[in-house]
């Protein structure tokens, strides 16, 4: 396998990981457990979400957390804003990237922000060219890039269309994601070699969950295939609102372990990942979501 040196994890626990929660977590919880992550040295940690409090009310406090984290030196705190609303109440509370999300299926896009996939990306285009005004970097997301909850199958080509209409906007990353967590390698290598002939691999992220258990397998693919850039949550929080029966994303902590067990450089402590996923599951009243968590769990036991 030809595997990097080094990747980037783009946390997503505060805000993907976070969002699916129906009980409440305090601001005051979530912006120490995004502190105990930028302590561990991620780089860039996910902080929130501006959309609506009616849609996601575990994200109403965005603002507060923006402005409460302690902002470290070279660590990226992007925030999800689903349109121009959003992205002035991020920019507002001083967000310095913002993350913006279609996806690769009209029903789930309809289901998720309420329009079709044209529709979101002419709304995009206003967010996206006002945000690079500010001086705002601008992420770009995709769902359902291997499966839908509602349609079942996707085709390649149209996720690559959207990626490549994200790159148009400006997004200086495109992430795509695995909502449901139905992939599998062969289909990972495949996804990646057609988008990749639109949209260079320096560009591209993967976003995984772990339904069938294919998650670090799609990584290892991914990263074989030439991508340096992983999303992950911490105790592997998550799961989408918007798509029944989805499981958490791929647990941070087990990410960490494969890359030390690979010699992949992270510049991440695992130790101290470890320590803010039982923060953040302890809250939540039940186990970490990460294999390798609950070893480290027991063996303090």
């Amino acid at each position: 396998m030809k595997l990097p040196k080094q990747v980037r994890l783009v946390e997503v626990g505060a805000r993907d990981g976070l969002q699916n929660e129906l009980a409440i977590i305090d601001s005051v919880d979530k912006i120490s457990l995004i502190n105990r992550l930028g302590a561990s040295g991620l780089s860039t940690i996910e902080a929130g979400s501006f959309v609506s409090p009616k849609r996601v009310p575990q994200m109403a406090d965005a603002a507060d957390i923006l402005t409460g984290i302690d902002q470290l030196p070279g660590v990226s705190y992007p925030v999800l804003v689903p349109n121009s609303k959003g992205l002035e109440a991020a920019l507002s509370a001083g967000a310095k990237e913002v993350a913006v999300f279609c996806a690769a299926s009209e029903t789930f896009s309809q289901s998720n922000i309420n329009c079709s996939i044209t529709q979101s990306l002419e709304r995009f285009a206003k967010v996206a060219e006002r945000a690079l005004s500010q001086g705002v970097k601008v992420r770009g997301y995709i769902s359902c890039v291997a499966g839908c909850p509602y349609e079942g199958s996707v085709a390649v080509k149209v996720v690559a269309d959207v990626a490549v209409r994200l790159l148009e906007l400006g997004c200086y990353e495109i992430s795509l994601g695995d909502t449901i967590g139905v992939a599998t390698s062969g289909q990972v290598q495949t996804l990646i070699e057609v988008v990749a002939e639109y949209v260079p691999k320096r560009q591209l992220a993967v976003h995984f969950h772990d339904t069938y258990g294919q998650a670090l397998a799609n990584i290892l693919t991914a990263m074989d295939a030439g991508i340096t850039v992983i999303d992950s949550s911490v105790a592997g929080l998550g799961g989408c609102p918007f798509a029944p029966g989805a499981s958490g994303n791929v647990a941070t902590e087990d990410v960490l372990y494969m890359m030390n067990g690979l010699g992949i450089h992270t510049g991440v402590d695992l130790d101290l990942v470890v320590k803010a996923g039982l923060f953040i599951s302890d809250l939540l009243n039940r186990p970490s979501g990460s294999k390798v968590a609950r070893v480290s769990l027991s063996r303090c036991d």
